[in-house]
């Protein structure tokens, strides 16, 4: 009777075949703009006016808090529309993210394209402060403080509205306000030291170093002069609701 045939064994691989490539296996990166001057420029602009604006309303100074209001007011609108016809990566479908890869992002499973744009946790921080802006706008266009200032579409409301915006914007809103502010800035920070990601130089460059595959951002000369044109139209928009101003 003949013998069973000896069973074979799989070859044994060495701990390396399964490592990581090496360094020179990898598809090198290469400079890909992510975010167009339009956004770039609005980010830069709404930081210097909801600074201005902050520092005049604490001091006083309510006709430059006034024209600030409605220079946020103007820039707020542009990125509303920029949201939806803007560059790949500042359009909010690029970093509107649900609870899924929220909570893989939070325990170390995001994937890479968080790393191009705004991460899970990061568009949470800009969604909330571009929210708590456009409310603070809002109401310092219904509030009256029955003294000196009135925002120019107090008439257009009831009291009970007013008195709401009023105790609002002086109170819970302007300390939202300063608390996200604060906020956004303490995390940039925390990812430029701790983790040593790039945050600033690409929002003043527009670009960052990417895998080739990833689609970058159009901003072109045609582009660019769309964007002008739609901030322009905001700004007048702008300028009519302070002209309603008694």
């Amino acid at each position: 009777m003949p013998l069973p045939p000896e069973p074979t064994l799989a070859p044994v691989r060495s701990p390396t075949a399964f490592a990581a490539p090496p360094p020179h296996a990898l598809p090198p990166l290469r400079r890909t703009r992510v975010w167009d001057l339009p956004t770039r420029l609005f980010h830069w602009a709404l930081a210097i006016a909801v600074a201005g604006m902050l520092a005049t309303g604490l001091s006083g100074a309510m006709e430059w808090h006034f024209r600030l209001g409605y220079g946020v007011l103007a820039l707020l609108m542009f990125r509303l529309v920029w949201g939806f016809v803007g560059g790949r990566w500042s359009r909010f479908a690029a970093f509107l993210y649900g609870p899924g890869p929220l909570l893989a992002y939070l325990r170390g499973r995001g994937h890479p394209d968080h790393l191009i744009g705004h991460s899970p946790l990061g568009s949470l921080s800009v969604f909330a402060v571009l929210a708590i802006l456009a409310l603070q706008v809002a109401s310092g266009l219904t509030a009256d403080d029955e003294i000196a200032s009135a925002g120019p579409l107090v008439r257009f409301v009831s009291d009970a509205t007013v008195s709401l915006a009023t105790g609002w914007h002086k109170d819970w809103g302007k300390w939202t306000v300063i608390a996200l502010v604060g906020l956004h800035v303490l995390a940039v920070l925390y990812h430029v030291a701790v983790r040593r990601r790039t945050l600033v130089r690409p929002m003043l460059t527009g670009d960052k170093e990417t895998p080739p595959t990833v689609a970058p951002s159009r901003d072109d000369r045609v582009s660019r002069i769309f964007a002008l044109i739609v901030f322009a139209l905001c700004a007048a928009q702008a300028a009519w609701i302070a002209s309603l101003r008694a």
